[in-house]
């Protein structure tokens, strides 16, 4: 698939390469479609299509892009069927879960690309969490567990088991966050959402919702008190790109609390305001995002072990995510009009998935 200008998505062909010495060939089954960081490319929102940004300084710098159009290899979230290997590394008929971008087939090196094969008892197409959304959210756990227990980290739920959870925005990175705060032992879980279409499926998972409607920092620090003038969220689990709910998300916050957050900015903050609660308060924001993992845990919490956890999730509670999260199924042949229309707002969706022409099977 490839975004040729914003606005227009379209399908390309490609000779498939040949399968080198070491190397496998994956046929597509099912990829899932980021309804966030994708689109920021059909829209032109992305910074990085108006800047260029500097690995070593880790700055953008205004003036010559990163990337340019036409923007090819979108997407995070394969599952891929091993239909030919020539490396012990992985068996022919394997179902493994990459992140390859939107392709009906991929040929991939074990030295380069990351896979991670995916058990026989788990849904195929929930493995579409598996690489990288899943580590996202699992992510944003292990940073609120450093928050409490810096490199003493030894559970993923170490920082939500026993607390209260207020999780901001029911989008994808949104609903499996509150799944594995539910799974994990939170005291309780509240998600938040402008979205009554979007609540009701956090609700079918499990956990207590909110509408933005009506005040929800007046409503949760009514309800969740800890002793006197401390009242509100032990943490804060911001998953929505929009500077309107980091400014909810901190408000929500009981006094010295964390506000872990994995959302996307393309636009900037502007509403965020850190004279009120957040100086008041002696709030604190952690940005959480898969490009690293809180300081002194990368030797014992690789994306290995946190594509373990996701799967663990799946395993507990993959039946409720199946049903009420992937929204839409498309086959590819429909893909550009797809995102062309969810880029456009005139088509929702919370989790869309391609289906390839592999065959639905299990082993």
């Amino acid at each position: 698939m490839s975004i040729e200008a914003p606005g227009e998505v379209t399908l390309v062909e490609e000779k498939p390469a040949d399968v080198p010495e070491g190397g496998f060939r994956v046929a597509t089954a099912y990829s899932g479609i980021s309804a966030g960081t994708e689109l920021t490319y059909v829209k032109g929102t992305n910074p990085y299509l108006s800047a260029s940004w500097d690995r070593a300084l880790g700055l953008f710098a205004e003036g010559t892009p990163s990337i340019g159009y036409p923007v090819r290899g979108i997407g995070y979230m394969q599952v891929g069927r091993v239909v030919e290997t020539r490396t012990r590394a992985v068996r022919e008929g394997a179902l493994v879960a990459m992140a390859y971008g939107h392709r009906t087939g991929y040929v991939a090196d074990p030295l380069a690309d990351r896979f991670v094969e995916l058990p026989g008892d788990l849904d195929p197409m929930l493995g579409v969490y598996v690489a990288h959304m899943g580590p996202i959210c699992a992510n944003g756990l292990l940073h609120a567990a450093a928050d409490l227990h810096g490199p003493a980290v030894r559970d993923l739920g170490d920082g939500v088991r026993g607390r209260r959870v207020a999780v901001v925005g029911a989008g994808v990175v949104g609903l499996l966050t509150a799944s594995f705060a539910l799974a994990y032992g939170a005291a309780e879980v509240v998600v938040v959402d402008e979205t009554p279409a979007r609540l009701d499926i956090a609700a079918a998972l499990g956990a207590d919702v909110l509408a933005t409607e009506q005040d929800p920092a007046v409503e949760l620090k009514r309800r969740w008190r800890h002793a006197p003038d401390d009242r509100g969220a032990d943490v804060v689990f911001q998953c929505r790109g929009r500077p309107r709910a980091l400014a909810l998300g901190l408000r929500l916050l009981r006094p010295q609390g964390t506000l872990v957050d994995l959302a996307f900015y393309t636009e900037g903050a502007d509403e965020v305001r850190l004279g009120e609660e957040f100086h008041h308060n002696g709030l604190s924001v952690r940005c959480a995002q898969i490009g690293r993992v809180p300081r002194g845990l990368a030797h014992a919490w690789d994306r290995e072990r946190l594509s373990y956890e996701t799967i663990a999730l799946l395993r507990q509670r993959g039946d409720l995510l199946r049903r009420h999260v992937i929204t839409d199924v498309v086959g590819f042949a429909e893909a550009p009009q797809f995102l062309s229309e969810l880029a456009a707002r005139s088509r929702h969706s919370v989790q869309a998935v391609l289906r390839g022409d592999v065959e639905d099977e299990r082993g």
